[in-house]
């Protein structure tokens, strides 16, 4: 896709679901980011904030076929990804497609639902498809999974699986917004959902397009050892006792050549991991017994990272001829 068309059609999505997220446009344009990337986005914070609002403002944004599961301690994996029922007419079993099976999946509130129903997301997430009865069924392209969690120390909830939070691109939090947006949100939101008035800007093929654009963004080797310096730092880091893992490290140079796609670059700069790699890695990791006493959140542990690991100190050039240069985690 041309840039000036991959720029107008990102704006559009990013301002349309602005009409539903008030002041959040760095977080809107992360979720678009994972998206382009081809990952899943966990949304963790308190109630109230817009997780779930976001989720959907993404969905109707790009006219892509959407089902919402909300995550209950009584859902079954099978209500996820589908069963086998008998069919008496055929005399044979029918598949009944779960609510899985769609572009776009809404997971709220997923760590409500006990680890046996989360881990029915595990294939699907990972490989794009599920299998069901020794049967594997493809799922559609693009896919999604957009989940929203409230915190673990909250009641009634469950701690994801590390597995389960690996397989999630980045994690965000949307915070509470400012005065002004929440006035403004007082004016749009009192009447009537503003989600229901959404109209698409972007369909399926057109998405398909910008994830094919976003492949080809080139990043030097600079840059991707420096994403391997990243996540390898994590894993030898005394605050940490598990560290990132390597398809932390493919989703991190994955969501950088999407960032910097949106950003109008065709080339990964290492500002663009800095600025992914709490999002990214922080979800990851584990902290030691001692760090969690001392009351250190991943999040920090993974900022100290960013800021004590050398910065790659070779300047390269653009190979589609910008001029720019970059390596040097200056623009």
């Amino acid at each position: 896709m041309p840039p000036p068309e991959f720029r107008a059609v990102t704006e559009a999505i990013v301002a349309n679901i602005e009409r539903v997220i008030e002041g959040k446009t760095a977080t809107v344009r992360l979720a678009l980011a994972v998206m382009l990337a081809e990952g899943h986005l966990l949304i963790e914070d308190v109630p109230g904030v817009g997780k779930t609002k976001l989720a959907k403002a993404l969905a109707r944004s790009i006219d892509c076929s959407v089902r919402r599961i909300q995550f209950t301690p009584d859902l079954l994996p099978s209500d996820v990804t589908g069963v086998s029922v008998f069919n008496q007419e055929e005399r044979d079993f029918e598949f009944k497609p779960g609510a899985v099976f769609a572009n776009i999946v809404v997971g709220d509130e997923i760590n409500r639902a006990s680890p046996k129903t989360q881990s029915a997301l595990l294939e699907c997430m990972e490989e794009r498809q599920v299998t069901v009865d020794g049967v594997t069924y493809p799922l559609q392209t693009p896919f999604m999974v957009v989940a929203t969690q409230n915190p673990i120390e909250m009641e009634g909830t469950y701690p994801l699986p590390e597995a389960q939070r690996d397989r999630f691109t980045a994690r965000i939090a949307m915070g509470y917004p400012d005065a002004g947006a929440e006035l403004a949100m007082l004016d749009g939101h009192g009447a009537a959902d503003p989600v229901l008035d959404l109209l698409p800007v972007s369909d399926a093929g057109t998405v398909r397009r910008l994830i094919a654009t976003v492949r080809e963004v080139h990043a030097a080797d600079a840059v991707r050892q420096y994403a391997v310096n990243l996540v390898n730092a994590t894993r030898e880091s005394p605050e940490l006792r598990l560290g990132a893992s390597p398809r932390a490290t493919l989703q991190l140079l994955r969501t950088g050549r999407a960032v910097a796609a949106l950003e109008g670059r065709d080339y990964v700069l290492p500002d663009d991991l800095q600025s992914l790699a709490v999002p990214v890695l922080a979800h990851r990791i584990i902290p030691t017994a001692e760090s969690q006493l001392s009351r250190r959140t991943t999040d920090a542990i993974v900022a100290d990272i960013v800021r004590r690991l050398p910065v790659p100190a070779d300047r390269q050039r653009s190979p589609y001829g910008t001029g720019t240069q970059y390596g040097t985690g200056r623009r």
